[in-house]
């Protein structure tokens, strides 16, 4: 089906592909502008992203070790709070510093214009859709913003803190000091939330892949196990050989897919309701006739 535009009169007519090309464009170019413009304003804002976000899991007082603190003083397990981080960060390039700022900034406008660019992305595939993916695919902008946003704060308050911890801690022998260059606090750092990001839409593509009738909630059913040994791999890529630290980030993968399970379940209902009222109007025409 060629994509479709609407005119003044409100009608609709084929795009060429000159058109198609022409649309793709723009698309492009208002999603380039929203991403320098999010780039500039972190860039200027060196203080609050460095300090407060990029480097708030190098510190103590961060606002997870503080709720581990909390928690392992009320379960009565002082191990589990966190007082002290061991390592270091250091810059050892000349042009280490400005590098990552600029490509920290840029991480972060990607992050903070992620719900428009999924939009431009949408705009340019919906002229192209039947009516009927049109109306099943309602609100897809926002449930896939909200989910990347929640994976990135998982991963950013729970997977990177007790990543970065677990890491920090371990050493092979007590006269070893944890120096860590920055760049590598920064790929941790980015790596496990942009990991928790992604993996948090599991629920969206279980939805689509639903509705293009390609899983069904049976097939995920008997194949829950199978997921759940994957689970368990992608959370040990995600995380640092540290069974607690797994485990964290295992409990709301699994629960996310147990819930895609439910929205397949839903997408089946829904599809079946709608064949049978289908059937049911094509029953009154004939009988009509």
């Amino acid at each position: 089906m060629q994509p479709q535009q609407p005119n003044l009169s409100g009608e609709t007519h084929e795009m060429s592909f000159i058109d198609h090309l022409e649309a793709l464009r723009w698309h492009i170019i208002r999603s380039a502008i929203a991403v320098v413009v999010f780039t500039t304003g972190a860039f200027f804002a060196k203080d609050f992203l460095f300090h407060d976000v990029i480097l708030g899991p190098s510190r103590p007082d961060f606002w997870t070790y503080r709720m581990f603190c909390k928690f392992g003083n009320w379960v009565h397990a002082p191990d589990l709070c966190i007082d002290k981080i061991g390592f270091v960060i250091q810059n050892r390039q000349m042009s280490g510093q400005l590098t990552m700022h600029i490509s920290t900034s840029f991480m972060a406008g990607i992050c903070f214009t992620f719900p428009y660019l999924f939009w431009e992305i949408w705009r340019f595939v919906k002229p192209g859709l039947y009516p009927h993916e049109r109306a099943n695919s309602q609100g897809a902008v926002f449930f896939v913003s909200l989910l990347f946003a929640l994976g990135l704060l998982f991963g950013y308050y729970i997977a990177a803190p007790l990543s970065i911890n677990f890491l920090a801690g371990y050493v092979v022998d007590p006269t070893i000091e944890n120096q860590i260059d920055m760049q590598s606090y920064l790929s941790t750092l980015s790596t496990m939330s942009l990991s928790c990001a992604f993996v948090f839409e599991l629920p969206m593509i279980v939805f689509f892949l639903a509705k293009a009738g390609i899983v069904s909630p049976e097939i995920m059913q008997v194949y829950r196990k199978h997921a759940i040994v994957v689970i368990l791999i992608i959370a040990a890529i995600i995380t640092p050989p540290d069974i607690s630290a797994q485990i964290i980030v295992t409990i709301p993968i699994m629960l996310l897919y147990e819930l895609s399970i439910h929205i397949a379940r839903v997408v089946r209902r829904g599809d079946t309701a709608r064949l049978n009222a289908k059937l049911a109007r094509q029953a009154e025409r004939g009988a009509a006739q």
